[in-house]
């Protein structure tokens, strides 16, 4: 049976901006970008590869599949605002699966990890179903009441499932993820004012869960509360400094204060950690060495962005601006 190492995020949002030098036209493609991570004990035999595959939630039509070898990443383009369920597929039957939302701010590449566990090899095939891991554990009927709060969220009834999520909370004001659950429905409703106070309420339970910290810096950093972004992110990394999202999000949120020489080393270190998915990073950072007349540093950054995206849609743009900078450090 497969079974989340985590409980993975409800709510994906994009809120990177567009770079301040050339984009894209009409800000460039969508893309749902993640690694699978299947870990087993020793000795266990896994598919040779697995799909990771995106349905719409309100009518399961597939809207990308992509195959992928365990410890490999997926890119899932064309995806657009909306509500999502992504399926992991192996041996012939379908793993389990986990609802998304998607809310973009403009094109940009969002970042969802599956990492899954593979713990009970003796199952038959026919058994194998991939069900939420709760971190918290509550009794019976809030259980209850969380399998259909999440069921009404994917019918996109957010009111039903921020009652049944009220439920829970007002019977176990301890249950973090439920908490963050109610943020996640709040903000879909776009009441991001009480979505704060419910993802901070779960932050009062469990300081470090990265759901609560990652959603909320993300909503912060929509709502140009980049102060409130920069404390509620450097929490974030603070606990789990693997996170190149994060990184990446505390950079841009730098940036917005004109904190520049701040913003440099979260910037690059997002990129460092995930190169493929944080490449975007370079023009952020060559974005800001072109404000600072540092031409030479900017089209560095460009190329190094160009390595990472070579169909870049303004590709030439770029290109003319690492052969012109280059010939005026060089003359």
């Amino acid at each position: 049976m497969l079974r989340p190492l985590i409980r993975l995020a409800v709510v994906v949002v994009a809120l990177f901006p567009a770079s301040a030098l050339p984009q894209g036209k009409g800000g460039g493609s969508s893309a749902l970008v993640g690694t699978l991570t299947i870990t087993a004990r020793e000795g266990t035999k896994l598919p040779d590869s697995f799909f990771v595959v995106l349905y719409r939630t309100d009518n399961k039509t597939e809207v990308a599949r992509q195959q992928v070898n365990n410890h490999g990443s997926y890119r899932l383009t064309g995806v657009a605002n909306g509500d999502y369920e992504i399926a992991v597929e192996g041996g012939g039957r379908t793993l389990g699966r986990l609802s998304i939302t998607v809310r973009f701010t403009g094109g940009a590449d969002v970042r969802q990890n599956l990492e899954l566990e593979w713990r009970d090899t003796s199952a038959p095939a026919s058994a194998g179903t991939i069900s939420s891991l709760n971190l918290y554990k509550r009794n019976p009927e809030n259980e209850s009441l969380m399998k259909q709060a999440l069921a009404a969220r994917s019918k996109k009834d957010y009111a039903g499932a921020a009652n049944l999520l009220r439920q829970i909370v007002g019977a176990d004001a301890k249950d973090f993820e439920a908490w963050t659950e109610l943020g996640n429905v709040l903000f879909a409703q776009g009441n991001q004012g009480e979505a704060e106070k419910a993802f901070r309420r779960a932050l009062e339970e469990r300081p470090s869960y990265p759901v609560a910290l990652s959603n909320l810096g993300k909503m912060q950093y929509g709502e140009k509360n980049y102060d409130g972004a920069i404390a509620t992110l450097s929490q974030l990394i603070s606990a789990h400094p693997e996170s190149a999202e994060a990184h990446r999000f505390l950079g841009e949120a730098y940036l917005r204060i004109k904190r520049g020489s701040k913003a440099v080393p979260e910037l690059e270190e997002a990129a460092r950690l995930d190169p493929g998915n944080q490449a975007d990073a370079h023009l952020s950072l060559a974005a800001l060495y072109d404000a600072a007349n540092l031409k030479d540093r900017a089209a560095a950054e460009y190329e190094k962005f160009l390595a990472l995206k070579p169909n870049y849609p303004d590709k030439k743009k770029l290109e003319k601006y690492i052969r012109d900078n280059k010939k005026r450090e060089s003359s």
